[in-house]
């Protein structure tokens, strides 16, 4: 039997504010276990939230780069559970009227097509806090889990796609297109490892041909895009032997281990009214009127989908280059840095996709935390087209403004005498004296039949070059060692 896999991602993003969803107590990421949880995120009795208007406007700014309906009205609900992390004994949440309506992500996929992703709804939420099961810092607590509650009340939304996922890769390509979404709008850092960013990954299988959806399994907060691919390889696979053994797919929460690849069952899947939820009567329905919406319209910066065709159009890039480089906003900028201060888009995205992209991932370094600078590499790409150096030099400079050695190009140019050699008389009398030197290696090339000449040049291209210590023009190497040859012969 062929099988069709179907999958929905909740994606939960941290906004970045300052303060948490309904207090003033810090978001900040790393302070020691519970300095950060205050009397609201508690829950102590006699308390009152008061909802943050950023993460209210960082959630419409979402909404309306995704195209979606912005209700005049959203209500917070109360969805209850208990768990030692949640001290209050609900979360608030939205359940039946959240802030942003339908909209949709297009994704781009390995094909080089594209395919658009319908987005259900997002809502704003408070954050849990976090259990830890591994030993305290004073030694102590094996066998036992701690509770930190500095991530209590952090301020969410969760994005919640319909079932438009038919793949492992299509999956991990919407979550790159919400990373990029969130990030070019500054409403996140994205920064999953930190957990600012982490998805619940909806997986079921059906018969090929069949309309009806099968039953779907939840994996829990999967926290990285390449976790997402191998946790719904797995759980496919999983079901799909399930149902040809017979079996048959509960409903239930799993999680995935990274270091087995392999989903496991947590508990089963609750049902919304599980949670008994009921609008909060601490906080009152969120109105918002079209000038607020429009205002905060006016304030959205080209997006990915924007900057892509721009990229396209205008600089006319592949539409292979322009999906990479418009994938973060911090590449494009840095990319349009380097394109400033060369002029030239082709030669500028070239680099920064090769030797920049290559020595970032070889020292695990995010672009924004490159050594080069956007101006440093758009100098050095400029000392190329100029022919100040050549190729092989600029890999050199490169090498050198990589590792602090100077403070641009034409410093280390000048300091390691890498600058090429473009007068013709010297070139010249480079080439007359390997000439001079190779008698034997002349008379080959003049045996030769013409057509196999190009190939027997490169001996005499590489005597030059290494007379001239590699600063010797090759074009031109090229040009007069064959009009010399040819003369000979």
């Amino acid at each position: 039997m062929q099988w069709e896999t179907v999958i929905g991602l909740e994606v939960h993003v941290q906004l970045a504010t300052r303060s948490k969803i309904f207090s003033g107590a810090s978001t900040a990421f790393g302070a020691e276990p519970n300095t950060q949880a205050c009397a609201i995120d508690l829950g102590l009795p006699g308390v009152l939230p008061v909802l943050n208007e950023q993460a209210v406007a960082m959630a419409v700014q979402f909404g309306l780069a995704i195209h979606a309906e912005i209700p005049e009205v959203s209500v917070f609900d109360r969805k209850n559970y208990f768990y030692p992390d949640l001290p209050k004994g609900y979360q608030t949440s939205q359940m039946y009227q959240p802030i942003v309506g339908p909209g949709e992500v297009e994704i781009s996929l390995d094909d080089g097509s594209t395919k658009r992703v319908r987005v259900h709804h997002a809502h704003l939420e408070e954050d849990a806090g976090k259990s830890l099961h591994e030993l305290f810092s004073n030694g102590r607590g094996h066998g036992m889990t701690g509770i930190d509650l500095n991530r209590a009340g952090t301020p969410l939304l969760e994005i919640v796609s319909e079932p438009d996922m038919r793949s492992a890769k299509e999956a991990a390509a919407y979550l790159r297109a919400i990373h990029s979404i969130v990030t070019y709008l500054g409403i996140s850092d994205g920064n999953m490892a930190e957990g600012s960013m982490r998805c619940d990954v909806n997986v079921s299988v059906r018969p090929t041909g069949q309309a009806a959806f099968g039953t779907r399994a939840e994996i829990k907060n999967v926290n990285s895009f390449r976790f997402v691919e191998r946790a719904i390889e797995f759980e496919v696979e999983r079901q799909v032997e399930l149902l040809e053994d017979g079996g048959e797919v509960i409903q239930e929460t799993r999680l995935f281990d990274p270091e087995r690849s392999e989903t496991r069952s947590m508990r089963t899947k609750e049902q919304a009214n599980d949670y008994r939820y009921f609008p909060c009567p601490d906080l009152l329905p969120v109105v918002l009127d079209q000038a607020y919406v429009d205002h905060l319209r006016e304030t959205l910066p080209e997006l990915p989908d924007e900057k892509r065709a721009r990229f396209q159009s205008e600089l006319g890039l592949s539409a292979y280059d322009a999906s990479v480089l418009s994938a973060s906003r911090d590449m494009a900028e840095y990319f349009e840095a380097v394109k400033a201060a060369c002029g030239d888009a082709k030669q500028a995205a070239n680099w920064v996709q090769g030797e920049l992209s290559g020595a970032l991932n070889r020292e695990g370094l995010a672009i924004a935390d490159s050594p080069v600078s956007a101006r440093q590499l758009g100098e050095l790409i400029g000392r190329v087209m100029d022919d100040t150096i050549s190729g092989k030099a600029a890999k050199q400079v490169f090498q050198a403004l990589w590792h602090g050695e100077g403070v641009s190009a034409d410093e280390v140019i000048e300091a390691k005498g890498l600058k090429q050699v473009t007068d013709t008389g010297a070139i010249e009398a480079m080439i007359d004296q390997v000439i001079a030197d190779s008698p034997a290696q002349v008379a080959q090339y003049c045996d030769a039949e013409p057509e196999k000449r190009g190939k027997m040049i490169g001996y005499f291209v590489g005597q030059v070059m290494k007379a001239s210590r590699g600063t010797a023009n090759p074009q031109q190497v090229n040009a007069l060692l064959k009009e010399k040859l040819d003369a000979l012969c």
